[in-house]
């Protein structure tokens, strides 16, 4: 699966964004798709996950409430709607596709393919 995700930018607190992953290669509905970001000088992170149908998602503490995933398999895309963004919010997002356990699929280790990141920058 090849997977390359657009929509970052640079945007005022407060604002919004969405991004976009777009899929190609091996069927796109059978697999888990997660997003996460990389802060500078840290860790990667996780932000939220939604299931092969797009019936269960599942969101890191720090996004719930602000942050929605959701897949549209007939475009083999996914996307992720951020509102009210912080300056913490501040990383470069990845997306990910993974075919494991859907408890596991908050691990960046449940992932078998990543696309190459977009930069998000939220200013003060």
């Amino acid at each position: 699966v090849q997977l390359q995700a657009f929509g970052g930018g640079l945007v005022q607190a407060g604002g919004s964004l969405r991004l976009s992953c777009a899929a190609s290669g091996r069927p796109f509905s059978s697999y888990v798709m997660g997003w996460f970001r990389q802060a500078p000088g840290k860790e990667r992170e996780f932000v939220a996950r939604i299931s092969w149908s797009g019936g269960s998602t599942y969101y890191a503490d720090s996004v719930k409430g602000r942050f929605t995933i959701s897949r549209d398999n007939a475009k083999n895309t996914v996307y992720l709607q951020m509102n009210s963004l912080k300056p913490e919010d501040t990383a470069v997002y990845y997306c990910a596709a993974g075919s494991g356990r859907i408890a596991t699929m908050s691990r960046e280790n449940s992932y078998d393919y990543w696309g190459q990141g977009t930069e998000v920058t939220v200013s003060s």
